[in-house]
């Protein structure tokens, strides 16, 4: 079982999905744990959960494209605990349907903000407690879409692609400080759409999750994984049993970036 008992961990947009699990993983391996997301019922029912078995953690709500917010979110966690050891940023939109020059600068540039610049905000005000210490642990969450193209993704593609990069630009400069930071770069997920699925109407909702199914039918592995599937993988990265590990992109992917989409599922 992955040890991180004495650890102290921000998860963020944990109120759902893969974040859900990966912090609900990192709590009952020891850690004390931060559940942050912009809706307070989801990431307070996450609390909830955790401390039902046996863990320990709080809410601390934030918009991460925010400055402030995510200033208040590191500064929150390090009040209550004493310390930071572990920075999951899970916390990213999607974003839509729409080829180049149908997108709408705004658009483009709120996808960017949260996906990249969040990443970005809530990396910065993590680093200069793990330099202190010179011991930290970080795992972005990218996506398969950050290494290949995919249809009418322009803004969600752009964004992990350069959460992918920016792994392994800060191993460059931050390895030589004890800190460690990798990348997860999941597949097809069974998030039930997470909080898109209470915004689509039901037509919708049915063509959209059998699309799901249908481009999770064609990798390998021929299913979506499960979010505690992705989780394993995080907590195993921020765990002393991943030390020679950083700047590693890992692909969750149940084989996907292995192939083409060759327009059939497996049997």
């Amino acid at each position: 079982m992955t040890d991180l008992r004495g650890k102290i961990a921000i998860v963020t947009g944990s109120g759902n999905g893969i974040g859900r699990a990966t912090v609900k993983k990192i709590a009952e391996s020891g850690a004390k744990v931060t559940v942050s997301d912009v809706i307070v019922e989801d990431g307070e029912r996450t609390v909830a959960e955790i401390k039902a078995a046996g863990g320990e953690a709080i809410f601390v709500q934030a918009d991460i494209s925010q400055e402030s917010q995510v200033k208040n979110l590191i500064d929150t966690t390090v009040s209550t605990y004493g310390g930071l050891d572990i920075l999951v940023n899970n916390a990213g939109v999607g974003g839509g349907q729409l080829r180049t020059h149908e997108i709408e600068l705004e658009d483009f540039m709120r996808i960017m903000a949260i996906n990249v610049g969040g990443t970005f905000l809530c990396t910065k005000y993590a680093l200069p407690h793990f330099l202190k210490q010179r011991d930290g642990r970080i795992v972005n969450i990218a996506s398969t879409y950050g290494l290949i193209g995919a249809p009418k993704a322009a803004a969600y593609c752009a964004s992990k692609g350069a959460i992918i990069n920016y792994t392994r630009q800060l191993t460059v400069d931050y390895a030589p400080d004890g800190i460690r930071i990798n990348a997860i770069c999941p597949g097809y997920i069974d998030t039930s759409l997470g909080r898109r699925r209470a915004t689509l109407a039901p037509g919708e909702l049915e063509a959209a999750i059998a699309r799901r199914e249908k481009a999770a039918g064609m990798q390998p592995i021929g299913r979506q994984a499960q979010p505690i599937e992705v989780a394993n993988v995080a907590a195993f990265l921020v765990s002393d049993d991943a030390s020679f590990m950083t700047g590693s992109i890992v692909t969750v992917d149940g084989g996907c970036v292995t192939t083409f989409n060759y327009g059939e599922a497996s049997n």
